[in-house]
């Protein structure tokens, strides 16, 4: 992965447009292995600051693994759309590094739980998107380290363009903001999109992340499903501390309420297909190779649910006859 990493930034021409030194992205990306290997020493404080990927931690979904999916499909959605063209290679820099960071040192419990619970992250943040605050906050504290900036090459101004860039796109990953900014997107359509326009140009993008942020029923089912899965052990850690603690629970996340089948069916149907058509509007390719996919996904799990279903009836019915 790490080396699959370094090449969409090679590929994409990032490394050539912010200087970027070859040893300081292997530092950035993964710095615990190869220190250790070539003999350095650091308290382990240090070593974490230090590297990108250790800054992720082992929750079954929001982990290091869920960052290279979401940055391989940003690098697949730049080519499909024809993005690696229209936009500067500062902005495919920008969108690359905020897919890789956005999720860094996610806890596995997500804002509701944080604000619900009054976490130190929710009282820094005053409530407004803590954990994509806190992502933010990490990614910067890694790039403030001479030794793993990536970013040390540019001038003050580039950087201050890369920091606002990169911090826009993380902050919209917050699905609390998901319908202020599909919202933003369609009037942009309504108006006639239009690239080159600033504002239309900057939604594009925050929707771009966001695709690929929840992108996994677009890639085939012996890849999807097992995301799921991890998705809901991680939900169900959440929801089992929140009846612990006696906070609120969301209905999708309580293993009492909740089946696979109705929980994709529902994100499919009203999250996924509805974004994924709003950006084939401007990019049509997207309508034949994810909207389509997206659609199939559906189908399989509206026939899983109602299988489900037939099957509860059944013993419902056994049950009564009893």
């Amino acid at each position: 992965m790490l080396a699959l990493l370094e090449h969409m930034y090679m590929e994409l021409g990032v490394v050539e447009e912010f200087k970027i030194n070859p040893i300081t992205m292997k530092r950035w990306l993964s710095t615990v292995p190869r220190l250790i290997h070539i003999g350095f020493s650091f308290p382990p404080k240090t070593l974490l600051q230090l590297s990108m990927q250790a800054n992720y931690r082992n929750n079954p979904f929001h982990n290091f693994r869920h960052s290279f999916c979401v940055t391989q499909m940003m690098y697949g959605m730049l080519y499909l759309c024809g993005l690696n063209k229209a936009l500067t290679r500062e902005e495919l820099g920008i969108l690359l590094t905020a897919a890789v960071c956005h999720d860094l040192d996610h806890p596995g419990y997500n804002n509701s739980y944080q604000i619900n619970a009054r976490t130190e992250l929710a009282i820094r943040y005053n409530d407004i998107s803590p954990l994509e605050n806190h992502h933010c906050a990490v990614a910067f504290g890694i790039l403030n380290n001479p030794e793993t900036n990536i970013f040390a090459n540019v001038s003050q101004e580039v950087f201050r363009r890369v920091r606002q860039g990169i911090t826009s796109l993380i902050l919209a990953t917050d699905m609390a903001r998901h319908g202020e900014i599909l919202d933003a997107m369609k009037r942009n359509l309504e108006e006639g999109f239009n690239l080159e326009k600033k504002e239309h140009r900057e939604t594009l993008k925050m929707v771009l992340i966001k695709c690929c942020d929840i992108s996994n029923e677009v890639r085939p089912m012996s890849v999807s499903e097992p995301w799921v899965d991890c998705l809901l052990e991680e939900y169900f850690n959440q929801s089992d501390r929140e009846k612990e603690e006696g906070l609120p629970v969301a209905p999708f996340m309580d293993r009492e309420k909740v089946t696979k089948s109705s929980a994709q069916t529902g994100f499919i149907k009203y999250v996924l297909i509805p974004m994924f058509q709003t950006v084939a509007k401007v990019y049509p390719i997207i309508d034949e190779l994810m909207v389509t996919q997206l659609k199939c996904a559906l189908e399989r799990y509206e026939k899983l649910q109602e299988e489900e279903e037939k099957r509860k009836k059944t013993s419902t019915e056994l049950v009564e006859a009893d």
